[in-house]
């Protein structure tokens, strides 16, 4: 079992009482349209019991007496009633329908704006495969539940005792017959779900590995099919697909001896009525329609048991389903909004870093004591080789995730003491990393913003020469771009980030290796757009390639998640020290660039 799916292993089948009482929260809003649908259940469900006493009225009164006229209004009334039944059917389905849609729509709200709001280990650590079945397929479960599961059987259970008692009021002997086969058909009933139930969970957990495999390999297919793994991952896919086969493939053949095994119970039942109601009925003790009236009852009174195997499913799906809905809901967010957040102004002074310690996991330190400040207005940078811990000070400083130790401040308040929405609301963020969502150009500049004029958009755009691409594109900014903007170049999906961040103003603008997929022409474009945008705009720089930081007013260099040295090119430069070697390392011939990385990495 791969690492990433571990979930499902981990998370516990809750109870039907725990299963009901999560449901009952979500369905309390609509409790008169709950009402309404027991009202209809309970019509339906009388009117599928009537059928066979008006079949019964049909032979022994009707037929016997050759009452023409009364075969007639007897016949009337069976057809009314059974349309009756499929009215009360439909109006009772469309009525729980609505309830099971209005109570699940509100849940995957409440799951997906959970989701957001949690820290990025959360991502790191769930594949979105996984949290898509979270919010589709564990929802649906439940609402399958709800309108399906819970209304079927309550209705068996009504119809199971609206016939014994019509058949006990009818005749108690031939009624004796059924209640004595009843014991061993519902511990065959039992066993089976027993024995399957289990399977079908497993089942339903390898169903949950193949779709996290499906989302992630997808996503990666441009790196499996450049560094030719097709057969690995085919092989993967076939061993991922294989451990749902085994196990379904067994519950399924249980599912046919099971269903084989009640049908040939029916036919018992069916045989011993007709043997000894047949005796009682040549003896006169009971009619020919009382016969026939017990034949229908049978053939109605195993349909619940088949509802019971097939409904079973859907409640231990719903069950597991409903445990790691609430798990996920349970989940902690590891960084949440103070209870009484700081009121927070427009920048005025400066960010500090003060003796900052950071770890992905445990103590094993990424940034180390690190303190600087970073005043308004001014541009840094950070550098260094890959590892140094540039990328985790602007995780520190977004609060992506929980610093262990030290203090970062703006203009003296402490990060953890705002609201996330105020404190990210300073800065501007544009990654290597490019994510585009689906909808036009214009919607992915201003993320969907409509109070943000098209002007704007546009201009923000034109300064940073993103405009001349858009304006090829046949609709231009209305162009819809494909997934994560498949139709554009890396280049031009760095241009669309970079003007989307220019598009909302930010107070503080951070560029994390913003103009790595760049051509040099463009970058050139880029870099002057850049310092006219960067006067009396605070901003920091993570760079690998030191050509686009020399302007900085510092620059801080980082090494296994210190700060060695910080100073302006010029100056560390003259000091000689590890940003020289790296400046070196980037200007110098191959041969001499071999030779100084292995030194100073």
């Amino acid at each position: 079992m791969d690492s990433v799916y571990y979930e499902e292993e981990k998370t516990q089948k809750l109870s039907i009482k725990e299963l009901l009482g999560n449901l009952v929260p979500l369905l309390k809003p609509y409790k008169w349209r709950i009402v309404l649908g027991l009202v209809l259940l309970i019509l339906a469900t009388g009117s599928t019991i009537i059928g066979p006493v008006l079949i019964k009225r049909a032979v022994d009164v009707n037929i016997k007496g050759g009452d023409k006229a009364g075969l007639l209004i007897t016949v009337a009334i069976y057809v009314f009633v059974q349309l009756a039944f499929l009215a009360l059917s439909y109006f009772q389905r469309v009525n729980l329908e609505w309830i099971g849609q209005q109570a699940m729509a509100a849940l995957r709200k409440r799951l997906f704006n959970h989701i957001i709001h949690m820290s990025m280990k959360f991502f790191n650590d769930n594949p979105v495969g996984r949290l898509l079945s979270r919010v589709e397929s564990d929802t649906e479960s439940l609402r399958m539940l709800f309108t399906n599961t819970i209304v079927t059987l309550s209705g068996d259970l009504l119809l199971l005792l609206g016939m014994f008692g019509v058949m006990a009021f009818v005749d108690w002997r031939l009624t004796l017959i059924l209640a004595t086969l009843s014991p061993i058909i519902l511990i065959l009933t039992y066993l089976y779900q027993k024995i399957t139930n289990p399977m079908f969970l497993e089942a339903r957990k390898r169903m949950a590995d193949i779709s996290a495999f499906l989302a992630e390999y997808i996503q990666g297919m441009s790196i499996v099919q450049i560094f030719n793994r097709g057969k690995q991952v085919r092989k993967k896919s076939y061993d991922v697909n294989r451990r749902k086969f085994v196990i379904e493939t067994k519950a399924e053949l249980l599912v046919v001896l099971f269903f084989n095994t009640i049908f040939f119970m029916e036919t018992i039942s069916i045989c011993l009525i007709l043997w000894f109601g047949g005796k009682l009925t040549l003896s006169g003790a009971i009619t020919i329609g009382t016969l026939i009236m017990f034949i229908q009852y049978i053939r109605r009174f195993f349909d619940p048991i088949f509802h019971l195997s097939e409904q079973m499913h859907i409640i231990n799906k719903a069950m597991a389903g409903s445990s790691r809905i609430y798990s996920l809901l349970a989940h902690e967010q590891k960084i949440k909004d103070p209870e009484h957040p700081m009121p927070v102004k427009a920048l005025q002074n400066s960010i500090v870093f003060e003796n900052v310690y950071f770890a992905y996991k445990d103590e094993d330190w990424i940034l180390k004591d690190i303190s600087f400040e970073l005043p308004k207005g001014k541009r840094y940078a950070l550098v260094g080789v890959t590892g140094g811990g540039k990328t985790s000070i602007i995780n520190v400083l977004l609060r992506y995730y929980p610093f262990q130790k030290g203090s970062v401040t703006v203009d003296g308040i402490d990060i953890r003491d705002m609201k996330l929405t105020d404190l990210r609301s300073y800065f501007g963020l544009v990654l290597q990393d490019i994510y585009l969502f689906p909808g036009n150009v214009l919607d992915n500049l201003r993320l969907f913003d409509k109070s943000i004029p098209e002007a704007r958009v546009k201009e923000a755009a034109s300064i940073i020469s993103a405009d001349k691409f858009v304006s090829r594109m046949q609709e231009g900014y209305q162009a819809n771009l494909a997934e994560r903007g498949g139709n554009l170049s890396m280049g031009e999906r760095q241009l669309l980030s970079f003007a989307r961040a220019m598009v909302f103003d930010p107070q503080v603008l951070i560029l994390d290796e913003a103009t790595s997929s760049v051509d040099p022409h463009t970058e050139e474009k880029i870099q002057k757009a850049l310092r006219k945008l960067q006067e009396g705009r605070t901003s920091l720089t993570i760079a690998h390639r030191l050509q686009t930081v020399l302007d900085a007013d510092k620059i801080l260099v980082l090494r296994k998640g210190e700060i060695i040295e910080d100073g302006t090119h010029e100056e560390l430069l003259k000091a000689g020290g590890y940003y020289s070697d790296l400046f070196k390392l980037q200007f110098q011939t191959p041969r001499e660039e071999v030779k100084e990385y292995a030194r100073i990495g």
